[in-house]
């Protein structure tokens, strides 16, 4: 019997629908929720998330025995654009902007080593933001699963690189 150790991440990476659909594909996820980060105040909605400066983000929670942080994050990276500032595919906006927020202190050290391999790989500064998380509000019931239920949907995001082979080489390389 293999125990479970959960951890969870959120993630902004513009429209949280490819986002979502995304990491859903990814073994060792257990849950995703989409909904509405690191804005002003406890309680926002799709009309409102302007006013209230959240950004449209992904509860991603794994299983820590199966897929690590690190992993999580080099996919991350391979869906983003991260030099644009409130831009994902055609989408423009605060409420796009790409940021990776935690709960648990103890991930702040592997999201700054992963950020700090991705720098390395830009002459651009990263536009990708890194805070403490604030204020999640779960987004309304036709957010969840989006593309699952429409699968013509818009998304920003080519789900198909999912099929592509992550090289984490180099990545473990570096953090040794």
């Amino acid at each position: 019997m293999r125990f479970i150790e959960k951890n969870t991440i959120y993630l902004a990476g513009g429209c949280f629908w490819g986002v979502e659909a995304y990491f859903k594909k990814l073994q060792g996820v257990i849950d995703t929720d989409t909904g509405y980060a690191n804005g002003e105040g406890t309680d926002t909605d799709y009309r409102r998330v302007k006013q209230t400066h959240h950004a449209e983000t992904v509860r991603i929670v794994y299983d820590k025995n199966r897929l690590d942080l690190a992993e999580i994050l080099l996919h991350y990276f391979r869906i983003i654009n991260p030099i644009s500032v409130n831009k994902q595919g055609n989408d423009v906006g605060e409420q796009y902007r790409t940021g990776i927020f935690y709960e648990d202190e103890k991930d702040l050290e592997i999201i700054n080593s992963v950020v700090n391999y991705i720098q390395s790989k830009y002459d651009e500064k990263l536009t990708v933001l890194v805070e403490r998380l604030e204020n999640f509000v779960l987004a309304e019931d036709y957010h969840q699963d989006y593309l699952d239920k429409n699968p013509g949907g818009y998304c920003h995001i080519n789900l198909n690189a999912f099929d592509e082979d992550l090289d984490t080489t180099e990545y473990k390389k570096m953090s040794d």
